[in-house]
Order: C-alpha cells, then sequence, then structure tokens
C-alpha cells in the first residue's frame, strides 16, 4: 500500500482526458473488436474504463498492449486519389488550422448552423446535422448550445451539453468541422465545403 502511495505522490497530477480523448480511444477499442483482437469481455471493461477514465494515461493504458496499426493507402478508381487511412485523417485534422468563423455582430440575437440552408451558417458536410448548434447572444456574450447533433458539438475538444459560453479564439466543432471563433464583423452568411 504504501509504494503505490509514494509512486503516486512522486508521479504529481496527470493531464486530465477530455471527452474527444475518450471517444478517441473507444473507436480504437471498436476497431480492434471488430479486427477479432478483443475478447467481448475484454472490449466492454475497456470501454467502461476508458468512459470513467480522468487522465490521459489512464487512456493510454487501455490500448498500450495492441499491436501498432500500419498506415494503410487505398486508391480510389474513380477519380485515382490517394487516401490515408482513418487514423491518419483524424491526426491531420487535429493539426490542421481550423477556419475561422466570425460571431455576428450587430442586432441579431440568435444564429443557427447546421447542413440545412435556412441555418444562418451553412456547412456543406455529412458529418454536421441539418440543425446542428445554435449561438445566442446574452448580457455577457455568446452562449453555444448542441440542437441535438448526431456528432456533437465540441468547444475546446469537450463535448457541449447545455449551454456553454463562447469567446473569440475557443475552437468548437461540428461533427468532423472544427472552426475558431472571431470578433472581427463580416457577412452573416456563409457557406462551408467539407474540402
Amino acid at each position: 500500500m504504501r509504494a503505490s502511495t509514494d509512486r503516486t505522490a512522486r508521479r504529481g497530477p496527470g493531464v486530465r482526458a477530455s471527452d474527444a480523448e475518450r471517444d478517441q480511444v473507444v473507436d480504437e477499442l471498436r476497431d480492434r473488436f471488430a479486427e477479432g483482437r478483443l475478447t467481448q469481455d475484454t472490449f466492454m471493461r475497456r470501454v467502461d474504463a476508458a468512459l470513467r477514465a480522468r487522465e490521459q494515461a489512464d487512456l493510454r493504458m487501455l490500448v498500450a498492449d495492441l499491436p501498432q496499426r500500419r498506415q494503410r493507402w487505398a486508391l480510389t478508381a474513380a477519380i485515382g486519389e490517394l487516401r490515408w487511412s482513418a487514423q491518419s485523417v483524424l491526426s491531420g485534422w487535429l493539426r490542421a488550422s481550423p477556419r475561422p468563423l466570425v460571431l455576428p455582430a450587430g442586432s441579431q440575437r440568435r444564429f443557427t448552423i447546421g447542413r440545412e440552408e435556412a441555418c444562418d451558417l451553412t456547412i456543406d458536410d455529412l458529418t454536421v446535422s441539418r440543425w446542428h448548434a445554435g449561438l445566442q447572444q446574452c448580457a455577457d456574450g455568446w452562449l453555444l448550445a448542441d440542437l441535438g447533433s448526431t456528432n456533437g458539438t465540441r468547444l475546446n475538444g469537450w463535448r457541449v451539453r447545455g449551454q456553454v459560453p463562447v469567446r473569440p479564439g475557443d475552437w468548437v466543432s461540428f461533427g468532423a468541422v472544427t472552426v475558431v471563433l472571431a470578433e472581427r464583423p463580416a457577412a452573416v452568411r456563409m457557406a462551408f465545403s467539407a474540402g
């Protein structure tokens, strides 16, 4: 008992795990279960542990014994382009600079985001729901809320549940599309493409 206490004291507090990191580990475990590398019991125990993990180190331990994946390339015959594996796409997406999303200026109090053309911000990406998220102006600034989207809304990597305050410089993800909030006035109606 004392040895574990000493080890914890030397190690110090770890870095807290975000919802996005938990989801990434669960996806990895799901893929490995589908490949037959994990039994159903092991898969269920590890998913449960991933959902309860508080630190990044706890998450890393859940996939540490799994063999490393090789980068896979696939050639699409129709257009002849090379595509990275899903893991490469995700890591590239995390490194890419997000597009700016200008917070509405003026008297507009509500701002909708989604794939539907009637939204104030239309994002043409299949991971974005028709009515994905909304911004509402309040006395102190803007509040972001998910509108029941399929793939969720994240603020700086954390899943949005309820209304949360946002400010310029925050990174917001609508499905697989990430934007950074900015203050500079611009046109309210914009369209994003998946490319």
